[in-house]
């Protein structure tokens, strides 16, 4: 048996260990990591040579869940995991993001990154393994990297930072926050928080930093003993005889273009540099557009970022901290149970909020123990016209599901408990307009939007876009609020803030140089709570609270809790009962295996019937309580009882014949007894004849008949559960 390489360490307290050399050798670098039970495959591989045309790093990352880590087999058709699910989508972009700026620039050879999870312990997530382990492959193979990383997750419980809190640490901790970083700085920071003050955070962030340090010293200690050499390449690069001519033709053009305030003039401007400078160099240097187009970026970016660094002059005019123009408006959307619009600058979201029922909370098939029901889901959408962009419509990628998924952990810590509102929600932000911060508008729409539907959130909930322009020679600093395209597209960082005036419910952090360090965090932390409480102001002015009522397109829902033990009763064979009581009363009823009944109508009458159909099958009937049901059943003496043998020609003694049987006999006429009425599924009891009237009655059909519908008392429930009635009242008659 082939032997590989083993090595260990502790992480958070735990005790991590790292297989290579054993498995997939022919990758150009393979780990296995494991923590407790959970065992995490990395593997990465680089193309021999770049890909003809690429002008951008082609770097594909992607995790992959296999539910045999926790043995379940696939409940799709074909029984095998098909397109990864957001959770997978979500883990891959954690992989990616801290790892992508520590690529050579000018590499454009395919890069592969594929972690899978093979066993997974609740208790050790899979992710951060999927983190550390890609960093591990990549630093010992021969892929040029200038990392290690190091990645841990950290929650705040009971006032102490946690390295990768266990799932109990996880449900009591305030919050879960997925850091990266090299030795010397953080490279990615992403957080769900209930509403922590910007201390706590920042605390959290350089207490993960720490451990990161650790972790990156195991690797390098990793590299040293077993890494491959680097591999030596060619990267691409403006030749510098034509980057000098461009910079000298095009420099004063581009002073002059980008000297408007206006996006759409500025950009046109540009546009007219780009196309004389290529006509005038297409015959010094052919064939070298390519070159020709990256040099103009080049000095484009050097010029927005030196105004930017040096008169702190940002492209459209503002000064760092000022956001730009904001107007708000709810209730477009007529028939939509609630809808807003969130406008900041030229950054545009339309944004719904739909009730369902609690049956339409959304089914999770994952890496978790146990599927998973997500009761609150926001969903983000940006086509092309967003951009001025004539292209088709796609699925939704990976930014989209990103983005979707920031607004949802920024909104998911306000959003009423179950118990409060038993609705599940659902809010959908359709970019109508983008220039920058499109995924924080979708944060400040959709909650305009759950305001408008009368959701009871508890607090409202706003979000910003910071950016960040650092010149490595002078190492002087630009901290941006509320960035725009042009100022992303051309900077070092895009960290998203988003949170209540009382603290942070999510963050999201992409750096492009080599990371950050704590005195950049911490003035991006308190610029972004001045924006982000400026912002919630201008939300306000437009609607200050959750509406009073819902919608009346929206259903409205009542919940009753039940006994586990008699949530069969309601359902009923096959369905039968729960089926019957909706047809009759039109409303959509959901049941949980701990008895909550959730029962959703548009018409309360149906609705409160409904409620009391469902109690009288529930609830023991009690003697004194009065019921309403139909006549079902009427009970008559039994005519067919044959006499029995001891009746029949039995002769005395002597054998002689008794006289009065040669009499004929009478046949006994059918009696009516009383009747049965159904006062709840499955319930049924007996009014006797005798119980019909305090007259006397002959018949039980001279008062009542099948279908007639009455009320009646409960007067005996005997041990075997037996019901005896008495009538009060008809309430109709059946039609002949």
């Amino acid at each position: 048996m082939k032997q590989g390489h083993i090595f260990k360490t502790e992480i958070g307290g735990r005790e991590v260990i790292v297989e290579t050399g054993k498995y997939g050798e022919q990758a150009n670098g393979h780990c296995i990591v494991k923590c407790g039970d959970t065992m995490v495959m990395s593997n990465v591989c680089m193309s021999d040579s770049p890909r003809p045309g690429m002008d951008f790093f082609p770097l594909g990352v992607d995790f992959e869940e296999k539910l045999y880590a926790i043995g379940k087999i696939p409940g799709s058709f074909k029984r095998r995991e098909g397109r990864g699910s957001d959770k997978a989508i979500l883990t891959s972009r954690l992989i990616d993001r801290p790892l992508r700026p520590l690529f050579p620039k000018g590499l454009f050879n395919d890069v592969t990154v594929v972690c899978t999870a093979l066993s997974v312990e609740p208790d050790y997530p899979p992710e951060v393994w999927g983190m550390v382990g890609s960093s591990i492959a990549l630093s010992i193979s021969d892929i040029p990297f200038a990392g290690p990383t190091g990645a841990v997750v950290v929650g705040y419980v009971d006032g102490q930072y946690v390295i990768n809190p266990d799932s109990k640490q996880r449900e009591a901790s305030s919050m879960h926050v997925y850091v990266a970083g090299t030795a010397d700085a953080i490279m990615m920071v992403e957080a769900g928080a209930n509403e922590v003050s910007e201390e706590v955070m920042l605390g959290g962030i350089l207490y993960a930093h720490e451990e990161i340090k650790k972790i990156v010293a195991f690797i390098n200690d990793m590299v040293a003993q077993i890494g491959k050499p680097k591999k030596e390449m060619d990267y691409y690069h403006i030749p510098e005889d034509i980057d000098a001519e461009v910079r000298k033709f095009a420099g004063d053009m581009l002073d002059k273009a980008l000297a408007t305030y206006d996006r759409t003039e500025r950009q046109n401007n540009q546009d007219e540099v780009e196309k004389i400078t290529l006509e005038h160099f297409a015959e010094i240097f052919p064939d070298k557009e390519r070159e020709i187009k990256d040099s103009l970026y080049y000095i484009t970016k050097e010029k927005v970022r030196a105004k930017i660094i040096n008169k702190g002059e940002r492209p459209d005019g503002r000064g760092l901290e000022d956001i730009r123009d904001i107007w708000c408006e709810v209730g477009i959307l007529p028939r939509v149970h609630g809808s807003a619009v969130f406008t900041r600058g030229q950054s545009q979201a339309m944004s719904t909020c739909t009730l369902g029922t609690i049956g339409d909370a959304q089914k999770l098939e994952n890496l978790d123990e146990e599927d998973v029901k997500k009761r609150y889901m926001h969903q983000y959408n940006m086509p092309g016209y967003s951009t001025g962009e004539a292209k088709p419509l796609r699925a939704p990628g990976r930014r989209e599901i990103g983005h979707g998924a920031l607004a949802e952990r920024a909104l998911e810590p306000v959003i009423p408990s179950e118990e409060e509102f038993p609705y599940a929600i659902r809010t959908v932000s359709e970019i109508v307009s983008s220039n920058g911060s499109t995924s924080q508008a979708s944060v400040c729409g959709s909650c305009l939007a759950l305001m408008d539907a009368g959701v009871p959130i508890k607090v409202p909930v706003a979000g910003i876009a910071m950016g960040l322009i650092k010149d490595t020679e002078s190492n002087r600093v630009a901290i941006m609020s509320d960035i725009q395209g042009l100022e992303d597209f051309l900077g070092d960082m895009d960290f998203k803030v988003a949170g209540t005036a009382g603290g942070i419910t999510a963050i999201q952090m992409d750096i492009k140089i080599k990371g950050i360090d704590k005195q950049i965090l911490t003035t991006a932390l308190e610029q972004a709570r001045k924006g982000r409480l400026h912002i919630l102001g201008k939300m306000l002015e437009v609607i200050p609270g959750p509406r009073a009522e819902l919608s009346k397109w929206a259903p409205k829902i009542i919940s009753l809790k039940i006994d586990p033990d008699k949530i069969g009763k309601v359902i009923g064979k096959g369905g039968e009962t729960i089926n019957k009581i909706v047809e009759e009363t039109g409303v959509k009823i959901d049941i949980d295996d701990d008895g909550n009944v959730y029962i959703a109508y548009i018409d309360a009458e149906m609705g409160e019937k409904a409620k009391k159909i469902i109690l009288s099958i529930v609830e023991d009937v009690v003697v004194g309580n009065e019921y309403e049901g139909p006549v079902v059943k009427i009970l008559m003496s039994n005519p067919d009882r044959a006499p029995r043998d001891r009746d029949r020609g039995r002769g005395k003694k002597d054998g002689k014949k008794d006289k009065k049987e040669d009499k004929p006999v009478k046949e006994e006429q059918p009696q009516e007894l009383g009747a049965f009425v159904n006062i709840a599924p499955g319930k049924d009891g007996m009014i006797h004849i005798s119980k019909l009237s305090e007259k006397r009655v002959a018949k039980v059909t001279d008062v009542i008949n099948i279908g007639d519908v009455v009320k009646v008392e409960v007067i005996k429930v005997d041990e075997k559960g037996r019901i005896d009635l008495r009538l009060k009242e008809i309430i109709s008659k059946a039609s002949v």
